[in-house]
């Protein structure tokens, strides 16, 4: 990793770069990076994006939080949401509810809440779960909170394109049921991923490097996008950025 460049910062600069061109992009609680990225995406597009961050004030025209954020959801009018997991799967199921055999499972998660309602509507969900090891990438999770694919009998609008880690980028393969290896963060190898990921997936001749944030990018997000974020997530924005609330 270049010293320039946290590794929060280079995932922020590639999710936004994922949101160009959308209209709207909600984003859950606990989800400082992934709303850093919309606000990063929503200052590139000149206010055409519209972000609605659960939990902020000031940056979401929701007033009744999750019931609207479904309501949108079902009516069509998001374009991108967040889902992450206690453990992930190689066909992208996600577990938000526990490790072991439910209900005496031995670990508990937060709870599936909506994720499954979001899973199946939302048209570019991306999975995102800094941690990369193999007790969160499993081959099988131990319960299905959201499943990745459904059957071709069931109408499915929604679904995951990708999952990002601090390791690396998976794209994902809705009709193979399968990731793919698309890049690998600077400071990391493709011999490190395969060895901390519990599922497989396929992987190309080449493995290109995730690309580090330009300098105008840093700028932003070290200025702007930092100060925006820190009304949500103070203590975020005071370790990467070193703003303040």
């Amino acid at each position: 990793m270049a010293t320039d460049c946290k590794p929060e910062e280079l995932l922020i600069s590639f999710i936004a770069d994922r949101l160009a061109g959308l209209r709207h992009v909600a984003v859950g609680n606990s989800s400082p990076i992934p709303g850093a990225a919309a606000l990063l995406a929503r200052a590139r597009s000149n206010g055409m994006l519209r972000v609605s961050l659960l939990g902020s004030r000031k940056h979401t025209a929701f007033t009744d939080g999750g019931k609207e954020l479904f309501d949108c959801a079902a009516e069509g009018r998001i374009d991108a949401f967040f889902l992450g997991g206690g453990q992930i799967d190689g066909e992208a199921n996600i577990n938000l509810v526990g490790i072991g055999d439910y209900p005496q499972t031995k670990v508990r998660f937060p709870g599936s809440f909506g994720s499954a309602y979001l899973y199946f509507l939302v048209p570019q969900v991306i999975l995102f779960r800094e941690e990369h090891t193999d007790r969160v990438l499993v081959p099988k999770v131990d319960f299905v909170s959201a499943p990745g694919t459904s059957p071709a009998n069931v109408y499915r609008p929604g679904g995951p394109k990708m999952l990002v880690t601090g390791r690396c980028i998976f794209d994902f393969d809705k009709d193979r049921k399968r990731f793919s290896l698309r890049s690998v963060h600077p400071g990391h190898t493709v011999e490190e991923i395969r060895e901390n990921t519990g599922f497989d997936y396929d992987e190309p001749a080449s493995v290109p490097e995730t690309p580090i944030p330009d300098a105008e990018t840093l700028a932003l997000l070290r200025g702007r996008i930092g100060q925006e974020i820190a009304e949500t997530y103070p203590a975020f924005a005071s370790r990467v950025f070193d703003i303040a609330a």
